[in-house]
């Protein structure tokens, strides 16, 4: 049976007051991505088209090259930023909408069929998890009174839809619902139960970072890449290794700036991806690459990681030579690299050593650099 035609309408609005952090929550780096770009890239295999709500000029950022609407502002509520994004979405006639909230990353394989499968017999459908804690209600640091968990359940997103009539619903509804089920309650309408996940967490609290980077880690697949390049020194030209300016009375010649650390960095990167190297990305014999800052190139390669979903554990490059002496410029390159690929320091090692003046880089007549790296990906 083919799959109606869905819609993604991403929620990113809130402010995340109670985690306490400056950046909104859905923003916020988890392993090595925002937030918000795990959940739809997760969902955005499961839909024809995604409408984020909230302010636009993260949200593009944070979601990159993943293909979506132009995101439309949101209200002073959930209730009026899903509205709003349902409008949007009204010219484009989806049969079925996902809501779900940008602050939920991980969502369990199989929940959105599960919850399509639901919507054949009713109009809506959520993922929930049964309440398995025994719940007090308090009033000044006291019990007073237990609440019966029996039939309790607690309501994760995405929740599923069919769009017209949750779009006729938001027009029509009073302000107060906390998630569109209710709307759907309210009116009389059905709404199914479909198995949730504890693992479909949402951020609200700053120990759920951890948790969840704990969850979305524990399904990535370890890739170990290795690159290698060599070039000669040069006269008349500046020295660039790992990002920075060596200060030194050579540099090294090649098509492009020549930074040797970067390029075999690079094509460690493509080598875990399995993704050719450097060369095949930016042909030499191409004008445009002519002279060009390697940092392009390394943005490049963080960009593929990215694409596909991974995180970079970690980075070592070596720098062959014996001179300039590396070991003082260390800190500046990691620095630099560091930036370059959005990860933390602590991810990135720069190293030096020298052949012992045997062969082309005893002689000083050029500098080689080895890069091995660690990605992880999507199993």
């Amino acid at each position: 049976m083919s799959r109606p035609r869905t819609a993604l309408l991403l929620v990113a609005a809130g402010t995340g007051s109670r985690l306490g952090a400056e950046t909104p929550k859905q923003f916020l780096p988890l392993a090595g991505q925002p937030v918000m770009r795990h959940a739809a890239a997760r969902l955005a295999p499961e839909v024809d088209l995604i409408q984020p709500v909230g302010d636009a000029a993260p949200i593009v950022a944070a979601l990159g090259d993943i293909p979506h609407l132009p995101p439309v502002p949101g209200g002073a509520s959930r209730q009026q930023s899903v509205r709003a994004g349902l409008e949007a979405l009204a010219p484009h006639a989806p049969e079925v909408v996902l809501v779900h909230d940008a602050a939920r990353p991980f969502i369990p394989a199989g929940t959105v069929a599960a919850l399509l499968a639901a919507l054949r017999e009713v109009p809506g459908a959520i993922p929930a998890v049964p309440v398995a804690d025994t719940l007090k209600r308090g009033e000044a640091g006291r019990i007073t009174g237990t609440v019966p968990r029996a039939g309790l359940f607690r309501a994760q997103t995405p929740q599923a839809f069919r769009f017209p009539l949750l779009l006729e619903l938001h027009r029509a509804a009073p302000e107060g619902a906390t998630d569109d089920a209710a709307i759907l309650e309210e009116a009389g309408h059905a709404v199914a139960l479909v198995p949730g996940d504890e693992q479909n967490i949402k951020l609200t609290y700053k120990e759920d970072l951890v948790r969840l980077e704990r969850v979305l880690l524990g399904t990535m697949i370890p890739r170990v890449g290795t690159g290698y390049d060599v070039h000669a020194m040069a006269e008349a030209r500046k020295l660039i290794l790992c990002g920075i300016e060596v200060p030194h009375d050579r540099g090294l010649a090649g098509h492009s700036d020549a930074d040797v650390g970067i390029h075999a960095l690079c094509d460690a990167i493509y080598g875990a991806l399995a993704e050719g190297d450097i060369g095949r990305h930016f042909p030499p014999s191409e004008a445009t690459w002519k002279d060009a800052d390697s940092a392009r190139f390394l943005r490049h390669a963080a960009g593929r990681i990215a694409a596909r979903g991974g995180v970079l554990a970690n980075a070592d490059v070596t720098l062959i030579c014996e001179r300039p002496k590396i070991t003082p410029h260390a800190p500046r390159m990691i620095a630099r690299l560091a930036e370059l690929l959005e990860v933390d320091p602590g991810r990135i090692s720069v190293k030096a050593t020298t052949t012992e003046k045997l062969g082309f880089t005893g002689r000083m007549e050029g500098i080689a650099a080895q890069a091995a790296v660690t990605v992880l990906v999507p199993g």
